[in-house]
């Protein structure tokens, strides 16, 4: 399954990450220490000199390791006490969390400097030279670290169908070009039924047995009507209009005014305009959503 990134999802506000709230950091601690404990014994990543060694090297991999688990401890324990009690940092984006994993990045690499005259006998411990080694060293396996744990993260959330963000460009609101009509005439089978709507108007349609449930935005204003016309046949005199998609088997959703997507292999969650309600894509319908997002993308502009 493909997942569109936006190019501008470095801005945009997601929610605060699990396993940076106060409840899970012990948590975070314990996988961060533990990786990098196992990384060190295994590969001895940046050159081993045992004649500087003031204790075992099994020593030195525990202090190496405890250091950035403290400082991801302490670090995201102050964040959140600032965020809840002084109500700071309330809008979370990635390029906010990398600016904050960088800043821990750093620290890490500076407490790993000020280690050193408890780990080696080394009369250049104290130079410039040094701090730029341990801060650059840092960098290079933090940032190899936190690619792996996300993915990891990614991996075991898609397992257990927790939701996260899909970054999705919306379509824009007006096409490039436009043949078709904007009101459409629906025909019922009771003819005294029949009703007409404004297409660009309609967010989604929901099934309620033999009604169905339509979701119109005017002026910012939400407004739920209810129609008799099972879903199916209201879908088949929308043929001609492709931006209107069968995304559930109780769903009809005008993918021209989907803001925001939410989700993972188990489906998706949509959130148009000013609708509180979420409109679901199924499983199945994935990749026919996907697909027909990209066939739009070349008729709307971006």
């Amino acid at each position: 399954m493909r997942i569109y990134l936006n190019q501008e999802h470095l801005l945009n506000e997601i929610e605060y990450p699990r396993r940076y709230r106060s409840e899970n950091l012990t948590k975070t601690a314990a996988v961060i220490w533990g990786a990098v404990l196992l990384f060190l014994l295994l590969f001895k990543p940046f050159g081993v000199y045992e004649p500087e060694q003031k204790m075992n090297y099994f020593l030195i991999c525990c202090f190496h390791a405890s250091s950035p688990a403290i400082i991801t401890y302490a670090y995201f324990g102050t964040l959140n006490y600032l965020k809840e009690k002084r109500k700071l940092f309330r809008k979370w984006t990635l390029l906010r969390e990398y600016g904050h994993i960088g800043f821990v990045l750093l620290l890490t690499g500076t407490s790993s400097f000020l280690m050193r005259d408890l780990i080696y006998r080394n009369e250049d411990n104290w130079s410039v030279r040094y701090l730029w080694e341990e801060i650059r060293n840092c960098f290079v396996a933090g940032t190899l670290f936190y690619v792996l744990l996300r993915l990891g993260d990614f991996y075991f959330q898609s397992q257990k169908g927790s939701p996260f963000v899909v970054q999705f460009i919306p379509l824009d609101s007006e096409p490039v070009k436009e043949d078709q009509p904007q009101k459409l005439f629906i025909k019922t089978q009771v003819k005294q039924d029949d009703f007409s709507l404004y297409l660009k108007d309609l967010l989604f349609v929901k099934a309620d047995g033999n009604y169905i449930e339509l979701t119109t935005c005017k002026d910012g204003l939400v407004n739920n009507e209810l129609k008799r016309i099972s879903l199916t046949q209201f879908e088949a005199q929308l043929a001609a209009y492709p931006y209107f998609l069968r995304c559930h088997r109780a769903y009809l959703v005008n993918m021209r005014h989907v803001e925001k997507v939410s989700g993972n292999s188990q489906g998706y969650l949509l959130t148009l305009g000013t609708a509180e309600a979420k409109v679901p894509v199924s499983r199945t319908q994935l990749d026919i959503f996907n697909t027909r997002y990209q066939q739009l993308k070349q008729v709307y502009s971006i």
